[in-house]
């Protein structure tokens, strides 16, 4: 599981409705301490007992009270095995301690789980352009966000360098950086006041040139897709085949 940002509870209604099961986790990743991503860990790693793979900064500063026997630190760069599944941090740009974004990787299919970016840094691109599958932050759309409510210093802030991707610089480093073998993106982390599902998604669909285009809704779980380097199929009850990696919408 990469974040928990959500309450347990709800975590467990979204993980049943998709037909898979809490057991089958076997770690949580953090991507930093942000609230809306570490919300639900506590009581999920204790429940559980589901070890919590964080950074030493970004357990620091974000208070979480994590049994002992449960806390791993990992480092960027530096792939941790779980399983059959080999996940790798990387830096990015987000105003946060120690930021990191994630790939996942199982018998050579990629996924990408790649919110709260700040700016496309060299990290992002070389880490996405290996994705046969990603997350993707479109977090909001300029026109909303400039004739929005928010107040000036938070608008500078989501558009700053450490603040968040915008519909169009999402698209940027999906039509010049994707790789050939992409077939799924997920519009991910979407602000509920300066963005619109529909018209990101259109923007999107304009672009994508056979790739799947859906957005990750805050509201409910996406559905379960199966993901490989050569075809991808969306999974309605099938018993998972573990040559395959499957991804649901990042819980958040």
């Amino acid at each position: 599981m990469i974040d928990a940002g959500i309450s347990c509870r709800e975590t467990e209604k979204r993980i049943l409705r998709s037909g898979l099961k809490f057991a089958k986790i076997k770690a949580i990743f953090i991507t930093h301490e942000h609230s809306d991503h570490t919300r639900g860990v506590e009581v999920i790693s204790r429940k559980y007992q589901v070890p919590v793979y964080i950074s030493p900064q970004t357990h620091t500063y974000s208070r979480l009270r994590i049994e002992n026997h449960l806390v791993r630190y990992f480092h960027a760069n530096t792939p941790v095995a779980i399983g059959e599944l080999l996940v790798n941090a990387f830096p990015k740009h987000h105003d946060a301690s120690e930021p990191h974004s994630f790939t996942v990787t199982c018998n050579s299919t990629t996924i990408g789980v790649m919110t709260d970016i700040g700016s496309v840094c060299e990290h992002v691109i070389w880490n996405f352009s290996k994705c046969h599958a990603v997350f993707l932050e479109t977090n909001y759309d300029e026109e909303m966000l400039e004739n929005g409510k928010y107040p000036v210093y938070l608008k500078k802030r989501i558009r700053s360098e450490v603040g968040h991707l915008s519909n169009h610089q999402a698209l940027e480093l999906f039509t010049s950086h994707r790789a050939e073998t992409m077939s799924h993106i997920l519009l991910s982390h979407l602000s509920q006041d300066n963005n619109d599902p529909e018209l990101v998604e259109k923007l999107f669909k304009n672009h994508a040139a056979g790739i799947h285009v859906a957005v990750a809704s805050r509201y409910h779980e996406s559905p379960v897709y199966r993901i490989s380097g050569h075809q991808a199929d969306q999974q309605t009850g099938k018993t998972p085949n573990p040559s395959v990696t499957y991804i649901q919408n990042k819980l958040f």
